[in-house]
């Protein structure tokens, strides 16, 4: 009896001992925690994702799909308390950096993780290079923990079959007029196109993976596509095409260059020669109201004025020609 009650007693204080060593927990400050109730996460009344902002990024038909639950999110700080049967799970929501060729699930895929292929609408064969920065969405932590085995894997899934679908159909935008008239060599070569627009490009990712928060639970913070290069049988090729292309965009410009420095000037000869013709009009408009206003004064002014102008024409003149009176 007592060695029964001793292992009684040993078993109780062996239980007491295990559940006060993991009974306190802490959550650092870029941790998020959840806690689980006999397998079951802590959850905020009903709420779910499409009833969350979250929500507003999703199809119809993908809020029924993806419409998990709303989890208490344990904040940092501690000691938290926790009993035996609950069990917490900690996550970091600190952003992380991958490369975006990078496949979680094969390691030695995409040439070990660095360069990913796509296809031109053209079918030219391109190596695209970059990164993505991401983090876990603290307001779907459900997702990240309980709603998908490998968040990871599914958002670099996502991510890879949306921009290649891009890269597949890519149209640069359309130029302006003076652009438009440009004799381009380089047209329907879209890897050109590409390399132009990697902003835009990177901007329509982030737009199409937006949904990602919702659907897995991670967050797409940007997208940094920094390289495409097409193989190498055609880099020489397409090097040759560009080059010449810049020399044909450089001779067109030089050229609209001085077209407009010749209109300039041809708009500055003209105001030149009209200032001149005004200045030259003006006196003699002045001189026609002034003899107008003699004449108006009597008949004998006028006379007497167009006198005295000719005595002062006579007393510059070195010599005067007059008709002889017949």
């Amino acid at each position: 009896m007592n060695i029964l009650a001793g292992m009684i007693f040993g078993f109780l204080l062996w239980l007491v001992c295990s559940h006060l060593l993991t009974a306190f927990y802490a959550v650092d400050q870029n941790e998020r925690a959840v806690k689980t109730i006999f397998g079951r996460a802590e959850r905020v009344g009903s709420a779910t994702t499409a009833d969350s902002p979250l929500g507003e990024t999703l199809s119809a038909d993908h809020k029924k799909r993806y419409n998990y639950p709303q989890v208490r999110v344990i904040p940092p700080g501690g000691p938290y308390f926790k009993w035996p049967w609950e069990r917490i799970y900690k996550v970091s929501i600190a952003t992380q950096t991958m490369n975006m060729a990078l496949d979680p699930e094969d390691p030695h895929a995409n040439a070990g993780g660095t360069i990913l292929e796509g296809v031109t609408k053209d079918q030219l064969k391109i190596g695209l290079t970059g990164q993505i920065r991401y983090r876990v969405a603290e307001n779907n932590l459900y997702a990240y923990l309980f709603g998908v085995k490998r968040p990871i894997s599914h958002v670099m899934g996502y991510f890879v079959s949306v921009l290649r679908e891009r890269i597949a159909s890519f149209e640069a935008p359309a130029a302006g007029a003076a652009r438009g008239a440009e004799m381009s060599i380089v047209t329907d070569v879209s890897i050109n196109d590409l390399r132009k627009n990697l902003r835009d490009l990177n901007e329509h990712m982030e737009r199409e993976c937006a949904s990602s928060a919702a659907r897995y639970g991670i967050v797409l913070d940007a997208s940094l596509i920094t390289g495409i290069d097409p193989p190498a049988e055609v880099e020489s090729a397409l090097a040759a095409i560009n080059t010449a292309h810049n020399q044909v965009s450089s001779d067109i410009s030089l050229a609209q260059a001085t077209a407009d420095q010749k209109i300039v000037q041809s708009k500055r000869a003209v105001e030149i020669e009209t200032l001149n013709a005004q200045a030259e009009v003006v006196p003699l408009i002045a001189l026609a109201e002034q003899l107008q206003a003699l004449q108006q004064s009597g008949p004998a002014v006028l006379s007497a004025y167009l006198r005295n102008v000719r005595l002062g024409l006579y007393t510059r003149a070195q010599h005067v020609v007059r008709e002889v009176e017949g």
